[in-house]
């Protein structure tokens, strides 16, 4: 028999059925989506404006930084209006869309990550040859090959979804459309695409990871013979790195590792994916960075209020 797909309209069930916690998540979520682009903003400019923008790493950080302002745009704003309202709905189409954005800025925001990781080992590991390897070219060169991967991992997930009969119960158990929740509605037996899921967002998300801390590891196996100054310094930038790695990458691996099931849990961590690590960023990246601050003085001081004239 042919499945036909009935539903236009999904119900979101949130983060709680209960009114008093979603006001409460409501007001925190808004001061955290308010100190996202904030502290984003911030760094943006701070680059931008500033002799930091022709370097590598803070080029790669402000293309993460805008990614993350769009990342957590996707989901964020729907889900402090859902909070509010007494029925949370996301019609199809836009249910599909928000899907498709969501995996297409996170593929980026991973690839980013990569290409941070892969910045500092070549200014660790090969000194001498950093200026050459990593030219305003190799920047532009990985700037665009985390969006195709971002691209390609995301259409990979969509068309995975958007073919999927619904044709039964339309109440999604999450706060976002994601893919997990979607194939627990679709009417059909989802073994097989939940496996194609776990090889593309499982398996990537893992092998990149590993890659990560891999290059960490070579990254301090060389600090070893640096001198104690040097060593600090770049003990500072790599943990920093370190940080916003496993903020980000743990919860993901919680939730699209395993087989396509959902838990209660997987909403709380997905928290800390779209708003807790976005917000985070800008923190560790320039609580721990003496160049950032120093940029950020001379911008929002001297530049802005006229300082040091």
């Amino acid at each position: 028999m042919e499945h036909r797909n009935n539903v236009t309209v999904f119900i979101l069930l949130g983060l709680s059925p209960n009114k008093n916690i979603e006001i409460l998540c409501f007001v925190l979520f808004l001061f955290c989506y308010i100190a996202i682009w904030i502290g984003n903003l911030i760094i943006m400019l701070s680059i931008t404006c500033s002799h930091l923008l022709n370097q590598p790493m803070y080029f790669l950080l402000n293309s993460l930084s805008l990614s993350d302002l769009c990342y957590t745009s996707t989901v964020t704003p729907k889900l402090m209006t859902d909070l509010l309202a007494e029925k949370k709905t996301i019609s199809y189409n836009n249910c599909m869309a928000q899907l498709f954005i969501i995996h297409f800025l996170g593929g980026i925001e991973i690839f980013i990550l990569t290409g941070m990781a892969y910045d500092r080992y070549v200014a660790i590991c090969k000194p001498l040859h950093y200026t050459i390897i990593m030219s305003r070219q190799k920047c532009h060169t990985i700037v665009i090959a985390c969006c195709t991967g971002g691209f390609l991992h995301s259409a990979t997930q969509f068309l995975l979804t958007i073919f999927l009969p619904f044709c039964g119960p339309n109440e999604i158990d999450h706060y976002f459309c994601d893919v997990y929740p979607l194939l627990k509605l679709a009417c059909i037996n989802t073994y097989r695409i939940g496996l194609l899921v776990i090889a593309n967002s499982g398996l990537l998300a893992l092998i990149t990871f590993i890659i990560l801390m891999v290059s960490y590891v070579l990254i301090l196996y060389t600090l070893r013979v640096y001198p104690a100054e040097s060593r600090r310094k770049a003990l500072s930038t790599c943990s920093s790195h370190i940080m916003v790695v496993v903020l980000f990458f743990v919860p993901v691996l919680f939730i699209y590792i395993r087989p396509a099931v959902t838990f209660p849990e997987d909403k709380v961590f997905a928290l800390f994916y779209t708003i807790v690590a976005p917000m985070f960023n800008p923190l560790i990246y320039t609580l721990r960075n003496m160049e950032m601050q120093n940029a950020m003085r001379k911008i929002w001081y001297h530049q802005l209020f006229g300082g040091g004239r």
